[in-house]
């Protein structure tokens, strides 16, 4: 009952509660990388949601324009502490996480939550078959492989962690994710690879 009807009804009242914290944050932060670069305040990157469905997820842009797409071997996306893409406001957006505040959007959109797998990049990618459980639910903001491991998995470990979340999903669940990606961020923990 809490995955089908509370769950939605728990992203749309959060994301409206918070909405005003967006407007207020998004006005000095679009200044800031106007000033730095010039180039637009949000990135629009493609991902996969609920079922494979590809969707536009919003983020504040933290690279340089027309920054290289770098994938590592597992196919995982690249960040590194020193990655020259990365502008300087960029920097400061990824450590704080400010810069996944835009994805408040995707919420009220429908096309993500706020606790759930964080999306996949690829529509291209295999899946094996015992892991494939967290595609059966919209992505989100934060996760359990997010919270716990934030950067510091590989994308099998990942898949993993999302399973075990899709096969625990609760009320207290997304609490506990909620709670433990607020102190990870506080302590910047598992920020980058390795």
């Amino acid at each position: 009952m809490y995955k089908n009807i509370f769950k939605r009804l728990f992203d749309i009242i959060f994301s409206l509660a918070t909405l005003p914290f967006f407007l207020l944050i998004y006005i000095p932060v679009a200044i800031l990388i106007k000033i730095e670069d010039g180039g637009p305040v949000l990135y629009a990157a493609e991902r996969l949601g609920k079922d494979k469905v590809p969707f536009r997820m919003f983020k504040f842009r933290s690279m340089k324009v027309n920054a290289p797409d770098i994938r590592l071997p597992d196919g995982s996306t690249f960040n590194s502490k020193d990655d020259p893409r990365v502008t300087r406001i960029g920097k400061v957006l990824r450590e704080s996480s400010v810069d996944e505040i835009p994805q408040m959007l995707n919420v009220l959109l429908g096309e993500m939550s706020i606790v759930g797998p964080r999306p996949d990049v690829s529509s291209d990618a295999e899946y094996p078959e015992e892991y494939k459980d967290f595609l059966t639910v919209k992505p989100g903001i934060t996760g359990f492989n997010q919270a716990y491991f934030r950067n510091e998995t590989n994308r099998m470990e990942k898949m993993k962690n999302d399973k075990y979340y899709v096969d625990h999903l609760s009320f207290f669940m997304d609490i506990r994710i909620l709670i433990k990606t607020v102190a990870v961020v506080i302590k910047k923990e598992g920020m980058y690879k390795g």
